[in-house]
């Protein structure tokens, strides 16, 4: 019996070991392209790059993980975007609008609106979208997006994305809906209080 309990226990330690590998190896590929420090606190909480993407010349997109959990089955999130030309407040959150309404023939949970801060012209769009995974098991996503006008040293103007994602899987579904309504609030208070961080777009 306790040599059964130890190859268990064994068995565990060396899962929580190999997904940790896999973790760091992801961070170690995730390349900071927008010269921002790593980990960036929020909320009382501290996320590390876990992965970076540069697909377009001036689009520049990074998403930042608390310790322990992984892209592909995540609880948290921040993401930060910076689109550094061709593109204002105004048009970016038209664009992410037009997507959601696009959605909702196949999503019936999207749900979003879209709060304008008249002094500096900062838009918050909060919204919600859910969807099935490849194992065929519920996801549901809520996100609030922090969309600030950017501009460089040299002139460059363009759009900084500061954003922050929840998730639940299967059956925590429900119950993070039904809670949701109660810390939803406080969580885009906290994004649009937030420090916006000074992003040095590099290729």
């Amino acid at each position: 019996m306790k040599r059964r309990k130890f190859i268990k226990l064994l068995s565990l330690l060396l899962t929580q070991v190999m997904l940790r590998n896999v973790e760091v190896a992801r961070s170690a590929g995730a390349v900071d392209r927008l010269s921002l420090p790593d980990p960036i606190a929020f909320n009382g909480e501290s996320y590390r790059l876990s992965w970076s993407s540069h697909p377009r010349p001036y689009y520049y997109k990074q998403e930042y993980l608390p310790p322990g959990q992984m892209s592909e089955r995540f609880q948290r999130m921040l993401l930060i975007e910076a689109v550094v030309r061709g593109v204002d407040v105004n048009g970016a959150v038209a664009a992410q609008v037009d997507k959601l309404n696009k959605r909702k023939s196949i999503d019936p949970t999207v749900n979003f609106a879209a709060f304008k801060n008249p002094k500096n012209g900062e838009i918050v769009l909060d919204f919600i979208l859910s969807a099935k995974d490849p194992k065929g098991e519920d996801v549901v996503e809520w996100n609030a997006y922090r969309y600030a006008a950017w501009s460089s040293k040299g002139g460059e103007s363009g759009v900084l994305l500061f954003g922050i994602s929840r998730r639940a899987y299967g059956d925590n579904a429900t119950d993070f809906l039904r809670t949701l309504k109660a810390v939803r609030p406080a969580e885009v208070k906290a994004l649009a209080s937030y420090p916006l961080p000074v992003v040095r777009p590099v290729d």
